[in-house]
This record gives C-alpha cells, sequence and structure tokens, in this order.
C-alpha cells in the first residue's frame, strides 16, 4: 500500500513553533522532493557569519544548561546526573588527556567533509560545545548504531561497528536522547551548502553535500524517534536571532525530511471546509484525543505515525464527538491524525505527545 505524506497547514503548537517567524517558510509550501530541498536552501542560504573564535561566545546563548554549565551532548545524562560538568568560559580545551578534562567545537559535519570551508566551519546549526576527548574519539567517523563497541563514553556514546544496512564500517553512534539532535543538523548542512558544495570532499556517509541512501534512512528514523526538544528550539531561535539570521528547517518542521528523501510519499490537499477541532493537542500518553466539530463528511478518525503506519482509529459516527484514548505507554513525538471517507483522507492535522 503507497504512504501518503501530508501537507501540514494551520496548526501551530506551543512547544514546537515558539518564535518561529511568521511566512518564513511560505515558498516551500506545496512542495515535495528536491524541489522542496532547493526552496528550504534558498530560504536559509546566504546566512551572516561567526567568527571561529566568537562560536565560543556563541555557546553562552545557544548551549547554556543553566548557571552557564555547558550543554554537553557527548556527556549529559538526560535522566541522571552527568559525569562531570563543564562551566562556559572556564572548561574550554587546551590540552586533554581523558574525558573531563575540558570541552571544545564539535563539528557534527566534520570539517574533513567540506575541506574547512570557511562558512561551514563556523555555522552553528552544526556545531556543538561537547567534550574534547570523546570530540577526538568521534574524529571523522559517520554517525551510525554499533554493533560491537569497541570504546563507550562515560554517558553511553559508542564506538565501533555500523550494524546499519547498507554500511559496515567503523561509526560514532550518540545516546538514543540526542540522536534527533545529531540528525536534523546533519540534514540542515545538507539543505543549506546543497549547490555550494565544489569544493567540498566526500566521507562514509556523504558525497559532498548530498547524504548516502543508507545515512538518510538511518538519520530519517533518528528524527523521527527523538522528537525535537525545547533545547532545540531555543538554540534555533537564538541562532536565528542573535547570530546567523537563519533556522534549521528540520527543527521547526521535522516532516521536511521524509517529504525530501522519501520517495514513497506524496502531498495531498486539506480539503475539508467544515471546521472540526482537535484537542487536547499536545497531549500526553493515557489522554483521550476528541475530535469534534461538523462530522457529518468523514466517518472515521485515526492516528498514524509519520511513516503513514495507523495506530489507533476510532469508526461508526458520522456526528458527535469521536475519541481515540490512547494508550499509557504511547510512545511521545509527532504522529497524524486523519479523518477518512471511506478510504479516501479529507482532513490531517499534526499532533503531538508529550
Amino acid at each position: 500500500m503507497k504512504k501518503i505524506l501530508f501537507l501540514f497547514i494551520g496548526l501551530s503548537f506551543a512547544l514546537m513553533v515558539s518564535a518561529q517567524p511568521a511566512n518564513y517558510y511560505n515558498s516551500a509550501n506545496g512542495l515535495t522532493g528536491n524541489q522542496l530541498k532547493v526552496a528550504l536552501h534558498n530560504i536559509i542560504k546566504g546566512h551572516s557569519t561567526v567568527s571561529y573564535s566568537n562560536l565560543w561566545n556563541a555557546f553562552w546563548s545557544t548551549d547554556n544548561k543553566g548557571n552557564g554549565v555547558v550543554w554537553d551532548m557527548y556527556s549529559d545524562r538526560p535522566n541522571g546526573n552527568p559525569p562531570y560538568t563543564y562551566y562556559l568560559g572556564q572548561d574550554q580545551c587546551g590540552n586533554y588527556s581523558s574525558e573531563g578534562d575540558c570541552y571544545n567545537r564539535e563539528h557534527s559535519w566534520p570539517q574533513s567533509w567540506f575541506n574547512n570551508d570557511g562558512t561551514a566551519r563556523t555555522d552553528l546549526h552544526h556545531i556543538f560545545p561537547v567534550d574534547g576527548y570523546v570530540n577526538n574519539k568521534r574524529g571523522n567517523y559517520p554517525f551510525g548504531e554499533v554493533r560491537s563497541a569497541s570504546w563507550t563514553s562515560q554517558n553511553g556514546s559508542k564506538l565501533g561497528t555500523c550494524m546499519t544496512s547498507g554500511y559496515s564500517g567503523i561509526v560514532f553512534e550518540p545516546i538514543d536522547e540526542y540522536k534527533g539532535d545529531f540528525a536534523r543538523a546533519i540534514m540542515y548542512m545538507s539543505v543549506r551548502y546543497y549547490s555550494e558544495d565544489g569544493s567540498w570532499s566526500s566521507s562514509d556517509m556523504t558525497n559532498k553535500s548530498e547524504i548516502l541512501p543508507w545515512a538518510i534512512q538511518m538519520l530519517m528514523r533518528w528524527n523521527e524517534q527523538d522528537p525535537v526538544s525545547q533545547k532545540e528550539i531555543d538554540r534555533n531561535n537564538v541562532i536565528y536571532d542573535d547570530y546567523q539570521y537563519n533556522r534549521n528547517p528540520f527543527v521547526d518542521h521535522p516532516e521536511y525530511a521524509r517529504m525530501i528523501w522519501d520517495p514513497n510519499w506524496n502531498v495531498v490537499d486539506n480539503h475539508l471546509d467544515e471546521p472540526v477541532y482537535f484537542f487536547p493537542n499536545p497531549i500526553e500518553a493515557g489522554q483521550s484525543l476528541h475530535v469534534s466539530g461538523n462530522l457529518q463528511t468523514f466517518d472515521a478518525v485515526v492516528i498514524c505515525d509519520l511513516c503513514g503506519r495507523v495506530l489507533l482509529k476510532a469508526t461508526g459516527k458520522t456526528v458527535g464527538d469521536f475519541t481515540l484514548t490512547l494508550p499509557d505507554d504511547f510512545a511521545r513525538g509527532c504522529y497524524i491524525v486523519k479523518l477518512m471517507r471511506g478510504d479516501a483522507v479529507v482532513k490531517y492535522e499534526k499532533l503531538l505527545v508529550k
């Protein structure tokens, strides 16, 4: 059965939009595939650059966990105490011989992949403050999923042989809680430098600014399994407002990933004119989603994941209030609510499960 991608129109999540400027993505509306990639490139290209030395200062705004603590995704334990703590301006590398010595500037898209291109070298959307020793362990290896670890950091990041289909070399795997962050940074780089990569090199993960098929399949999955966090939203806003004046589209619209790179997805029109209300949205596992309004034009409501797989369905009512109760163990993330008339989709909205 063909998967269908829905063009998400008119719904704003308080958690997901924050300071996103109005009309920023208007020229990308209705596009998919390479046309969408080109449109997004034209929106975010030509950004203002910061100096390489000023990255240290930018981290005070972009990666401050609070009270000057560095938000280091290579040492942080989101559900526990980190093994060590760095303070902005105090613990910059420097020399290091082990974990916990100092933090430096991690290019999630390694510099050798773009031959030290000056603009990409200081692009904050893919540069993060991380432990210097762990950063050195990652080196120029691709991100991936480790089958057999040769080394593991104190927060659980791994280096080892890849088990992701399509590649069997050495990869670096961040912890699950930050896989989406790195996936969206890599996808940003591919779009931002599309057609501006003449001097770039290739790697086991990339061909100039293009992401290789094995990697993009994994990154799309990471993008969905680790949804956009408030950390990323705040970071995106600061970079846009105070430094580069461009945004990471995949933080604002994580659905763009499949709209660009999944060839089996199509766009359909959101063509139900009558007002319909979805609440609560965002929602939590265990709560009930209510769909109300003029329901005479459809006969079922379904909740799907971003691959189009039906997870929950309510049928049998032509008027009144459809109710779908999420199981207590329903995973957090972004979903699609579809209103159906037979096999046809007559309306769809994004649903955020917190």
